[in-house]
């Protein structure tokens, strides 16, 4: 399973300087590697050679300003299935680092996460595991946390058991023209500001593209991202998370999730054969003790975008409530929550349905959690808005265009 066409090694740039020569790869390439990480001064660039090498041990990159590159995607493997321990793959906690033309494969943790490292470029890669969809994935296929200016592009992920590119607490971010499959969550943007997400290929995950906001995290209140231009596509692969992980709750079958978030701008994407719901926008459900924290989506825009089949087999969750209207849900969903214990006073949510008359919506009526059966009340009728302003393209410092 598994197989795809990957984008793309990009080639040196005409003028640029020659690379450095590759490592050696005779002996333990992982010790070579690590040695190069560690005396890496910052500018250097690494160059790993192509091959498929075993490594058993984590790697780590904190000098500032260095770039890490193979040979290309499936041409430099960094094969972790014999890794001891189970943390992840190579760990970045520098600035201005750039990894590309690789491959990571098997990690018993995350692929590649990199935390605290301003202005980090992932390019040309590929973070799979091996095998059919299992709960001992690995969590994170990219894994950006805690940073700002964030660039991940032509990256492949295959197989997580929650995210397979996951930016979390972060803000100014791109995530364009890659490839999840089969993973949870293909791709996760979590308590971050500012995201733009196009250009990108969802399919075969259990949830597409997540854009969410959680409580008890040192970083909440997410806001403004734009998901647009993407095709997500039949995202109907049962949910491998393991137990107690919140994407452990994405009901399979769903292409865009947006939960508890502001400013969320959904447009000009290709929505096809999401077994449960093309878009789902709901509250955050569970029990809350961070009394600043608004479990609810706020300024949503859903608009331009095309819908083809999907919502004929709703799962998770949504199975039992579609069953009592009926048993198919139309391409937008809402669960209708408009106020939480915190706020027992109905808010405006402020969701604007932007699309032609015949793309049907429903909000589930669901006034606040845990759900009352008896205070259900369902309607096809898009509610009132204000639409609000579009947050401006993101640019990243690090970013050739």
């Amino acid at each position: 399973m598994m197989a795809a066409c990957a984008p793309k090694t990009e080639g040196p740039a005409p003028g640029a300087p020659s690379l450095p020569a590759p490592l050696s790869a005779e002996g333990d390439f992982g010790a070579t590697l690590q040695a190069a990480l560690i005396s890496a001064a910052p500018g250097d660039t690494i160059v790993m050679p192509e091959g498929t090498f075993a490594l058993a041990d984590p790697l780590s990159l904190d000098v500032d300003g260095v770039t890490l590159r193979g040979a290309g995607q499936g041409k430099t493997v960094l094969d972790f299935a014999q890794q001891s321990g189970a943390g992840e793959g190579l760990l970045v906690t520098s600035d201005d680092v750039t990894l590309m033309d690789f491959t990571v494969r098997d990690t018993k943790g995350d692929g590649i996460k990199s935390k605290g490292a301003d202005r980090i470029t992932y390019k040309f890669l590929t973070v799979e595991w091996s095998g059919e969809p299992d709960e001992t994935n690995g969590a994170y296929g990219v894994y950006p946390v805690e940073s700002k200016d964030v660039l991940v592009e032509n990256v492949t992920v295959r197989g997580a058991s929650d995210a397979g590119i996951y930016v979390g607490q972060s803000s100014n971010i791109i995530v364009r023209n890659s490839i999840v499959e089969f993973n949870v969550a293909g791709i996760e943007i979590e308590n971050s500001t500012a995201a733009d997400v196009y250009g990108n290929i969802a399919r075969n995950n259990t949830g597409g593209i997540l854009v969410f906001d959680l409580p008890g995290l040192p970083v909440s209140g997410g806001n403004s991202t734009r998901i647009f231009a993407n095709e997500i596509q039949a995202n109907n692969t049962r949910n491998f998370a393991p137990a107690g992980n919140i994407v452990a709750g994405v009901p399979s079958g769903t292409g865009v999730i947006i939960m508890a978030n502001r400013n969320v701008h959904v447009f000009d994407n290709k929505f096809e054969n999401n077994r449960s719901a093309h878009v789902l926008i709901t509250a955050y459900s569970l029990p809350i003790t961070d009394e600043t924290y608004n479990p609810l989506p706020r300024d949503i825009v859903v608009r331009d975008n095309h819908y083809a089949g999907g919502g004929e087999d709703p799962q998770g969750d949504l199975a039992p409530l579609a069953a009592a209207l009926g048993g198919k849900l139309p391409p937008i969903v809402w669960d209708g929550v408009t106020s939480w214990p915190n706020a027992p006073e109905p808010t405006d949510v402020n969701l604007t349905i932007g699309e032609a008359e015949d793309v049907l919506f429903l909000s589930m009526g669901i006034p606040a959690y845990p759900i009352d059966p008896e205070a259900l009340r369902p309607s096809g009728s898009r509610p009132a808005s204000n639409p609000p302003a579009e947050p401006p393209a993101i640019d990243v410092p690090q970013d050739g265009g």
